[in-house]
């Protein structure tokens, strides 16, 4: 299984560059009315992205040794959505913007990059 080791280690590696928020910082945002209406609600219920958020603070305070297979598929997961929507960056200003808010649930706070 050396493959899958080095597949999970770059997992671990690229969800920590593209998480910037700190567990306290993703935690207080979430906290918001700004976060909670963000992204897309189904039947009225928690967005998709609020509750990755949750699950992401979860696995900032876990220890890299006690990662499952379902926590490192997760990380996959948060990385792809953060990548996507870098790519789709709106033009303007950016610092009130959905697409902002959207990101911060999953953990990435765009304006920490400039």
């Amino acid at each position: 299984m050396p493959d899958r080791r080095s597949g999970d280690e770059d997992a671990v590696t690229e969800f920590g560059r593209l998480v910037n928020l700190t567990p306290k910082q993703l935690e207080d945002w979430l906290a918001t009315e700004e976060s909670r209406a963000a992204g897309e609600h189904k039947d009225g219920g928690e967005s998709t992205g609020h509750a990755s958020g949750r699950r992401i603070v979860s696995l900032l305070r876990t220890s890299t040794a006690d990662l499952g297979d379902d926590d490192l598929a997760h990380m996959r997961k948060v990385t792809g959505y953060i990548k996507r929507h870098l790519a789709q960056r709106p033009a303007g200003d950016i610092t009130d913007s959905t697409w902002r808010r959207s990101l911060m649930n999953w953990g990435h706070d765009p304006l920490k990059d400039s």
